[in-house]
């Protein structure tokens, strides 16, 4: 028996032809969206990694100030003739920090100042703080403008050099009560650098001075430590307190 049903009925010629393809314009309005949405993406990622490094920054300010704070404090509470100045991580000792025309040694005054910021200075390295961020303290021997620059740059420098003697001297480790580890920590720690007659004070006088510097590592910033070299300078440093 033969079915009634009929056939379904074929397609028009014009419905064949029509275009399946998705218009230009339709293409080109989607990669626009996809291109913003990968923009924004991006900045989005990029601003938190700005705001990561800002706050990672202002913490880092924020402890080595509160670090240097306190060893303002100490300081005052130990020595009144030692100044620190946390704006610019430096440390002077006024008129006992001073020499006389010509000279590379500091009065007693000047010494025992030296000696007393020493062991404030070790404590702060060794902190958790110091630890993480305490990098050196560059000891600076300025001059004044007399006489030419190679002979106040050999002048800076010799000032700085006795400091560092000072500080590493035998007698003067007895009275600071040094161990071995704390007498090298010092030789790494310190460094001594001349500096000519740069960044000279209103007086000749106030300008014959020792300043340290402290230093501090940066947030991508880390210690590369060679055993080898930090040996031979600081042989170097100790041979040349007995020349």
């Amino acid at each position: 028996m033969l079915s009634n049903k009929a056939a379904p009925p074929g397609r028009s010629r014009e419905e064949g032809e029509k275009p399946f393809w998705i218009s230009y314009a339709d293409l080109m309005t989607a990669l626009m969206i996809l291109f913003l949405v990968i923009m924004v993406t991006s900045l989005v990622l990029v601003t938190q990694k700005i705001r990561e490094a800002t706050q990672d920054e202002e913490q880092r300010v924020s402890e080595i100030s509160d670090l240097c704070r306190e060893l303002a404090n100490n300081a005052d509470l130990k020595n009144k003739v030692i100044q620190i100045d946390c704006k610019d991580n430096r440390i002077n000792f006024g008129e006992a920090g001073r020499f006389g025309t010509g000279q590379f040694k500091l009065s007693s005054d000047g010494e025992n100042a030296l000696l007393d910021v020493v062991p404030l200075i070790l404590q702060a390295a060794n902190s958790e703080v110091g630890n993480k961020w305490f990098k050196q303290v560059l000891i600076e021997g300025f001059t004044d403008t007399d006489g030419s620059y190679l002979y106040n740059l050999n002048l800076s420098l010799r000032r700085s050099e006795w400091v560092m003697c000072t500080l590493i001297g035998d007698k003067n480790a007895l009275k600071l009560r040094l161990d071995p580890d704390q007498k090298i920590q010092i030789k790494k720690l310190f460094l001594a650098g001349g500096v000519a007659f740069n960044n000279s004070k209103s007086t000749k006088d106030a300008s014959r001075r020792v300043e340290l510097r402290l230093q501090f590592y940066g947030l991508k910033e880390r210690e590369d430590l060679n055993p080898e070299l930090d040996a031979k300078f600081s042989d170097s440093t100790e041979e040349k307190c007995f020349i």
